[in-house]
């Protein structure tokens, strides 16, 4: 632990150039009178650090000393790459790891460079969750996480409707997608996908044989569109005005959309065309063609039809 912790305070020297005991400290989370002590144990080895009196002072190495230290450990060199999603990292429980990796990285650049990671930093931010929605970090997520960096294989507790079942699963990788955790498993053979907030119940067994021939984000890509097509099970048939087509990809589901353009006819006399989408249901679609307003007609089925009639009628002796 201490060996690490003089390689931390080597390296914020070398990227910072100037530290005083206070910051050292805040950095390093000890006291700063350990700060002290690791400096001079630092001295004691020959490391060329001195301590600046007065005001503005700090600790600080000789110009040009470069250490050796600054190789990464494996663990930290897989959490580099997710250094860019650092609020993720931190709650599959590697934020240690990725914090050591960009601050080892950052003492390796030569002293024109080392304001990389605060220039990338102030230009780039990843937001994953949605809108309107507060993220919340699964309790077992770092326990699952930790699983899957290191190929064992787990036993848990899955909540599937008002059943707790229980099952053997070797974690391939995980997944987060618009604020919510996914894992993707083997479970007898098969490659799965589980709501990470809906283990109740996870305890590690042996180390398992990874498929190096597994691809995580094919996987999931393929996963995500069945999933997608699955729920449109309602086809809906419509006219739609010239602006009404060009909103279709903002109401209606991605790939839906992208179908209902290419089935599109010619357009009629007044530039309307005809074409189908698929939705979810008809509580859906009744909203996807409000949405649309008077720039789409519903030509079946018939139920979606009606509704949309009373309420245009309701709407009428509002607006009357």
């Amino acid at each position: 632990m201490r060996a690490a912790r003089l390689v931390s305070l080597l390296c914020l020297l070398q990227v910072r150039g100037s530290m005083n005991g206070p910051e050292l400290a805040r950095e390093l989370e000890v006291s700063e009178r350990t700060v002290a002590r690791d400096v001079l144990a630092l001295a004691e080895a020959g490391v060329p650090v001195y301590a600046e009196r007065g005001r503005g002072g700090g600790y600080r190495l000789l110009g040009g000393y470069r250490s050796k230290l600054n190789g990464l450990h494996r663990e930290e060199a897989e959490a580099l790459f997710l250094s860019g999603v650092p609020g993720a990292a931190v709650d599959m429980g590697l934020g240690e790891a990725v914090e050591a990796a960009r601050l080892k990285a950052a003492a390796a650049l030569a002293p024109p460079f080392q304001d990389a990671p605060q220039r990338v930093g102030q230009r780039f931010h990843l937001d994953a969750p949605r809108w309107f929605r507060e993220a919340e970090t699964p309790a077992l997520l770092a326990e699952i996480g930790r699983a899957v960096w290191r190929d064992l294989s787990i036993t848990v507790g899955y909540q599937r409707g008002e059943r707790l079942v229980r099952r053997e699963l070797e974690p391939h990788g995980l997944v987060l997608k618009a604020g919510v955790w996914y894992l993707a498993a083997r479970c007898d053979g098969t490659f799965r996908t589980y709501r990470v907030d809906r283990f109740r119940e996870v305890s590690e067994g042996e180390e398992f044989v990874r498929d190096e021939t597994f691809d995580l984000a094919a996987f999931w890509d393929r996963t995500a569109e069945e999933f997608s097509r699955s729920l449109l099970t309602l086809d809906v048939e419509v006219r739609l005005s010239p602006t009404g087509l060009r909103r279709l990809r903002g109401t209606v589901d991605g790939p839906a959309a992208a179908e209902a353009e290419a089935a599109a006819g010619e357009p009629d006399e007044h530039g309307w065309v005809r074409t189908t989408f698929r939705a979810e249901s008809l509580q859906v679609a009744f909203s996807q063609i409000l949405a649309l307003g008077p720039e789409a007609e519903v030509l079946a089925p018939e139920p979606l039809r009606q509704d949309l009639a009373s309420a245009a009628e309701r709407f009428a002796a509002l607006y009357r």
